[in-house]
């Protein structure tokens, strides 16, 4: 447990929304650190032992709780949080689903599929995939965010000017967020904790793993931001550099189709030279593989490209 931190959230302290309106956990001053123990996106539903048919068990209306929310002393509409993430205490086990109608590809993956991991919560040692794979892991926040000003509850699935489901997998360990005021106290949440991700999650989701956030909560007064902005404290892909990567490109007048073909590409390369199957390859390039809009100034096409990092594979 955290000694220097002045507040605790507790995992039963979570809503599957986003609300003005919600109750404040505590409230808190700005400055504060706080710890908060999170649920994963599936709300606990899998097990070490799940199977993919437990997929078409999930409860969709219970996915992606956030824990909170905080109210933080003095904050109004037009102020930013600035939110630093101290430390994030890993579980140890998480999931990677395809997820029927979800994802990048989804009128290609009909079929439900199901990954478990399983891997060091006190090293974060490189997660085994299959024989050979080994995923880098690098702890981070998919959900985090503030109250929108908008009456009623809104949805936790899509990202919004506020936050919401950023999926952001450089809102790790050092780094500091803003977000933009829109209610009174602001009312902080956040969920959906991550051991890894590929930039763009193509297949929907990350490797979804339950954790504990410590972070610290200050205010910048009369930010007047338009929508979340994050410094770095460092390089952001160091630990999928060493040993250079593999791209497929898409290239066209379309973004989502240059975006899904360059996808595909990696698919089927990864299919002939590691002999993965479509879905092994699509549930892996998730967690792992980045797309890059590369060009968007050669008109009349545009090229995405996406990198497969060599040293899953070393």
């Amino acid at each position: 447990m955290c000694v220097t931190c002045n507040y605790t959230i507790h995992r039963k302290d979570h809503n599957f929304g986003w609300s003005r309106d919600f109750a404040p956990a505590v409230t808190c001053r700005p400055g504060d650190t706080i710890h908060f123990e999170c649920l994963d996106a599936g709300n606990g539903h899998f097990r070490k032992e799940s199977t993919a048919a437990d997929v078409g068990t999930l409860d969709f209306s219970k996915v992606n709780p956030v824990s909170g929310p905080v109210l933080v002393e003095g904050a109004e509409p037009g102020d930013a949080l600035k939110v630093t993430f101290r430390k994030f205490i890993p579980s140890g086990l998480g999931w990677t689903a395809n997820i029927p109608g979800f994802g990048l590809l989804a009128d290609q993956f009909p079929d439900p599929a199901l990954h478990m991991w399983s891997y060091d919560p006190s090293t974060m040692a490189p997660a085994l995939y299959g024989p050979k794979g080994r995923v880098p892991l690098k702890a981070f926040a998919g959900e985090i965010g503030v109250a929108p000003v908008a009456p009623g509850v809104h949805s936790v699935v899509p990202p919004r000017n506020v936050g919401g489901n950023l999926d952001i997998r450089d809102l790790a360990e050092g780094t500091t967020l803003y977000l933009p005021v829109e209610v009174a106290g602001a009312l902080f949440s956040i969920g959906d904790t991550h051991a890894a991700q590929g930039d763009g999650e193509v297949c929907g989701t990350a490797i979804e793993s339950q954790m504990d956030v410590e972070l610290t909560i200050d205010l910048v007064k009369s930010a007047n931001l338009k929508s979340p902005r994050f410094t770095t404290p460092g390089p952001v892909t160091r630990h999928l550099d060493g040993m250079g990567y593999e791209a497929t490109t898409g290239v066209g007048p379309d973004l989502m189709t240059a975006t899904r073909e360059s996808v595909m590409r990696m698919i089927d390369l990864l299919g002939a030279e590691h002999g993965l199957s479509p879905v092994d390859a699509y549930v892996l390039l998730s967690v792992c593989g980045d797309l890059r809009i590369s060009e968007v100034v050669d008109q009349p096409n545009w090229i995405v490209s996406f990198y497969f990092p060599r040293i899953v594979f070393s």
